[in-house]
């Protein structure tokens, strides 16, 4: 049985595909297409088709995630002729993404974001195949809409940059906390209401305290949202801000928290899938999601030919061994490496398949990474990546570090080393690498650890200038030309400057 899940379709369009109840596809349209929202995601529909090496006539199912324009219902029905279609209310795909993925049996689930189809926020029981919904919230008692209108009061673009706040509160102090919280009004056995008007009180002298007001209040608000039992499970588009997500983890309320790491819109279409598989088919198999790398990989002829139409110099190292090796060279020399390996992530963040890559043994690799190379604001901080196995020796690891969706902490002893990607004291976004689910930059990691004296790596998503993160090789090529990349590894091909 194939299913085809479509969601974000209002925003962040994208398509999973599952094959007999394996996820074996997920791709976002932007990284395929550059287009207007609100529109069928043809390349990432066609990609999931490769993918899973099947045409049209063999999908079974549809499952679309609301809310999405009628006349697509349409549409795809002639696309697919023998295909049924369900539709999926956003939290419940939400949800959905969250729970059978997770791996739990049962579960609490926590869905929260600006405004799905009205709906922005639930709270549901998961059991076996069933999600029941417990509790809800309505637009406009959202606390993604109180973010944004933050965002948007500190000169950011709301809907886009509330990342940015988050990061931001880092560096200040929680004054206005009380000021916040007044403005999220909740009562025993009842969720929160929210009263917006109360913003025009917000100083804005500092940015930072406010931002940091602003984050805690929440932090505050959905640990009384969440209650307290065994599992949690997370998504929604609030589900991105890490720190939230490691509150959660940290709080003891629960024994443990599981953050679908593409909380956002285009993880309905995870959800959507399952929720077909699990909901309408009444299967009972749970679906395995032990990796991100749901995207498109690509052989050495592929890579080959768009470095020499581009007519391109380039370095072919023989062995893998070669090509681990010469990456590590190159940074142990404090050049910046992007790296482009086997299959694409799927999701926001960068998990060593699409990654910028510098050595934390360089003292100027936080400056050359985010003034040069990203151009971005001083106070976001790129990731560290290290072997799973390895991380208790620096790093206090959060629950969710696996998919870099939480926050961890430096320990002591490595602050000074590790003083450019701090958050805060000993704040850190941390990606736990193992062997199991990406063999090869773990390699490169412990080849680091030889080579660099710390089995470490910086690592920033291999994207430029607001783009999404690159797919093929072309995408690659144009980024590293168009930055202050230093090299180039993609597949066994070396490009240098």
């Amino acid at each position: 049985m194939m299913i085809l899940g479509i969601g974000g379709l209002t925003n962040d369009a994208a398509c999973a595909i599952l094959r007999d109840g394996e996820l074996v596809g997920a791709l976002e349209e932007d990284k395929l297409r550059h287009g207007p929202p609100g529109q069928l995601p043809e390349a990432a529909m066609a990609g999931c088709l490769q993918l899973a090496g099947a045409t049209p006539q063999d999908i079974g199912w549809i499952a679309i995630a609301k809310p999405f324009d009628t006349q697509f219902h349409v549409e795809l029905r002639s696309r697919f002729p023998r295909a049924r279609i369900a539709l999926v209310e956003h939290h419940r795909a939400h949800a959905a993404s969250a729970f059978y993925l997770s791996g739990h049996s049962a579960a609490t689930v926590l869905t929260l974001d600006r405004k799905g189809d009205s709906r922005c926020g639930a709270r549901w029981s998961g059991q076996g195949t069933t999600l029941t919904l417990q509790e809800e919230a309505i637009f406009p008692d959202s606390l993604g809409e109180l973010y944004s209108r933050v965002t948007r009061m500190l000169g950011f673009t709301p809907n886009a940059d509330e990342h940015k706040v988050q990061w931001m509160s880092a560096a200040g102090q929680p004054r206005y906390r009380e000021l916040f919280a007044s403005m999220i009004e909740s009562s025993e056995g009842t969720w929160a209401r929210l009263d917006l008007s109360r913003l025009e009180q917000v100083a804005l002298t500092n940015p930072q305290d406010v931002a940091a007001s602003l984050q805690r209040a929440v932090e505050d608000a959905v640990l009384r949202m969440a209650g307290h039992g065994e599992n949690l499970c997370l998504a929604g588009g609030l589900f991105q801000n890490a720190m939230l997500v490691a509150a959660l983890e940290r709080s003891g309320h629960w024994r443990r928290v599981f953050v679908q790491p593409a909380a956002g819109n285009a993880g309905t279409a995870l959800g959507a899938a399952a929720h077909a598989w699990h909901e309408v088919l009444h299967e009972t198999r749970p679906i395995p999601f032990p990796t991100l790398a749901l995207g498109p990989s690509y052989t050495a002829e592929e890579i080959k030919q768009v470095v020499e139409n581009c007519k391109l110099g380039f370095r072919l190292l023989g062995t893998t061994n070669e090509m681990v090796s010469t990456v590590v060279g190159q940074l142990a020399e404090n050049k910046i490496v992007a790296w482009m390996q086997g299959r694409m992530e799927f999701g926001p963040r960068a998990l060593g398949y699409r990654s910028i890559l510098a050595s934390p043994t360089d003292p100027y690799a936080s400056e050359n990474l985010n003034q040069y190379i990203k151009h971005r604001e001083a106070f976001r901080k790129f990731a560290a990546s290290v072997p799973v196995e390895l991380a208790g020796e620096y790093f206090e690891a959060g629950e969710n570090a696996g998919h870099l969706a939480t926050m961890s902490r430096v320990k002591p002893a490595y602050r000074e080393q590790f003083r450019g990607a701090l958050l805060g004291e000993d704040g850190i976004r941390l990606h736990t690498v193992s062997a199991s689910e990406n063999p090869l930059y773990h390699r490169l990691l412990l080849e680091a650890g030889r080579g660099l004296g710390l089995p470490v790596l910086y690592n920033t998503s291999f994207n430029l200038f607001g783009d999404p993160i690159v797919c093929g090789p072309r995408d690659a090529v144009r980024s590293f030309y168009s930055s202050g990349i230093d090299a180039l590894a993609v597949g066994n091909f070396l490009l240098e400057k």
